[in-house]
């Protein structure tokens, strides 16, 4: 049986992770696995979820478009030569997924 803190603790932490698009099967579910396996979490929140290293990204689709977060994924450095973020070594299938993700924090 589940406890009732359980509970509780469960619909906080789902509760804190920003909306996103109903495409749980899609682009946007894939993103979000993807997020999460590729451990982006390790260093950007997503509300009070994830290690606040860098930026919150909570709602970075309000701030960018999704082409512009794909060619971020595909190669930071080149969009921002200063930028920190390691190239992460993904598929352009993923990217599009993960940009499609990222794009629905709003």
């Amino acid at each position: 049986m589940i406890s009732k803190g359980l509970v509780l603790m469960m619909t906080i932490l789902f509760a804190s992770v920003p909306a996103i698009a109903q495409d749980g099967g899609g682009q946007v579910g894939l993103g979000r696995r993807l997020f999460f396996d590729q451990g982006c979490n390790s260093c950007h929140t997503l509300g009070a979820v994830g290690t606040p290293i860098a930026v919150d990204l909570s709602r970075i689709g309000a701030k960018y478009p999704e082409e512009y977060l794909r060619r971020w994924l595909r190669d930071p450095s080149l969009q921002k030569p200063t930028a920190h973020m390691p190239k992460i070594d993904m598929t352009e299938e993923e990217a599009r997924a993960l940009a499609a993700y990222l794009a629905s924090l709003r």
